[in-house]
């Protein structure tokens, strides 16, 4: 068992990589400051878009590039809820008239849960 066990390394706990003849990207350090006061820098490569706003690390609030302006907020659509979606199928009248036939339906035994509609056989004792 002995001859299986590697000697003279911790797996995983070192790398033998060396950083000797690899050119870094350039870098630039983009200072933000949020609402609370925060000041933090971030590091990004030199070709990178610099976002405007970032999260801020310690209170989780929006942070503001240092000599940027506040860009506009974006024009959403409100969200489409179901009833929404559906209204563009069908008018009220037809979703009411729907609503009445699978009802009867329902009622009639003709859909739903089987348990519901067995008939029940009386006791006799």
């Amino acid at each position: 068992m002995a001859e299986r066990t590697l000697r003279g390394a911790r797996l995983g706990g070192q790398s033998f990589e060396d950083e000797r003849g690899i050119e870094f990207a350039a870098r630039q350090r983009v200072a933000y400051v949020c609402s609370q006061g925060h000041e933090f820098e971030i590091p990004m490569a030199m070709e990178a878009d610099v976002p405007p706003l970032w999260e801020c690390p310690r209170c989780g609030s929006e942070a503001l590039a240092r000599d940027v302006e506040r860009p506009e907020p974006k024009a959403e659509k409100p969200a489409r809820t179901h009833w929404d979606m559906l209204l563009e199928r069908r008018s009220e009248k037809e979703l009411e008239d729907i609503l009445t036939e699978r009802l009867e339906l329902l009622r009639g035994g003709a859909i739903g849960p089987a348990h519901l509609h067995r008939t029940r056989k009386s006791r006799t004792a």
